[in-house]
């Protein structure tokens, strides 16, 4: 997200921009600080160069500055694409929200897209999906398969992939429209779409073209529910979506800490 947008439309600033991210990536973030804010003094509106000015002033030790830079991309990106609300939390400049920018978790995906499985896979040893069907599989027994799956934020379709054989139709639902454009290269899927579980039923994308309420015996969430801060919009569309006696499929993340969320 922050490399594919990241243009002042201003070539002497791009180019400061630059000489600041070689000085940061050599590991002198100070410097890099000073001179991100001599190229945002050519483009002051210029959000994104504000959200690495903040970067590189956190890793100098300029927690104060990186407030007030992320404040500004507060002021400037009304979508919240960047995420300064998480950022600031994280600083403990404000209150953690709720939720995540449905905007920000979009795009942070629609540009991981391309790279998503080779990260996760090859350099993170990533196995849940593996895990996941291989304890609803041992769940599920010998009752055949299933009868609707719906896979919640399916990404590139990993999960899919292992569920495919225990059900006889398969739906895919996810935010990032370039993480869906992976899933349907595997040719698994009977359906995809692009859906918010951040948002209400009406509101979700889960009840498109006709798709009816209470239509699922199984529903799956694979590294899904720790992107969406408050959980109570996803189960409840969950409940919304599931067949009696349907089966959740789910992961969570253990952060370590004490109980609750972070």
């Amino acid at each position: 997200m922050q490399l594919t947008q990241f243009s002042s439309g201003d070539v002497i600033a791009d180019r400061r921009a630059d000489y600041a991210r070689m000085l940061a990536e050599s590991g002198d973030p100070a410097a890099a600080a000073e001179l991100m804010e001599q190229a945002l003094e050519l483009a002051p509106a210029w959000a994104a160069g504000w959200l690495r000015f903040a970067e590189y002033l956190e890793k100098a030790g300029n927690g104060d500055g990186a407030i007030t830079a992320l404040r500004k991309v507060q002021e400037l990106d009304h979508e919240e694409i960047f995420g300064a609300r998480l950022k600031l939390a994280l600083l403990g400049a404000i209150e953690v929200p709720d939720q995540p920018p449905s905007r920000y978790v979009e795009a942070l995906f629609d540009d991981y897209a391309d790279r998503f499985e080779t990260a996760l896979v090859e350099r993170l040893d990533y196995s849940v999906p593996e895990k996941l069907s291989a304890l609803l599989k041992r769940y599920r027994g010998e009752r055949g398969p299933f009868r609707l799956a719906i896979d919640l934020g399916c990404g590139t379709g990993l999960f899919g992939v292992e569920i495919r054989s225990v059900v006889e139709r398969l739906e895919g639902f996810d935010l990032s429209v370039n993480m869906l454009a992976k899933a349907e290269e595997k040719g698994v899927y009977d359906f995809l779409a692009r859906a918010d579980l951040s948002l209400d039923a009406e509101g979700s994308g889960l009840f498109v073209d006709g798709l009816s309420p209470h239509r699922a015996d199984l529903l799956t969430a694979a590294d899904v529910l720790m992107y969406l801060g408050d959980l109570e919009a996803p189960f409840s569309l969950v409940s919304k979506l599931s067949d009696r006696g349907a089966y959740f499929a789910f992961s969570v993340e253990d952060a370590g800490g004490d109980d609750g969320f972070h």
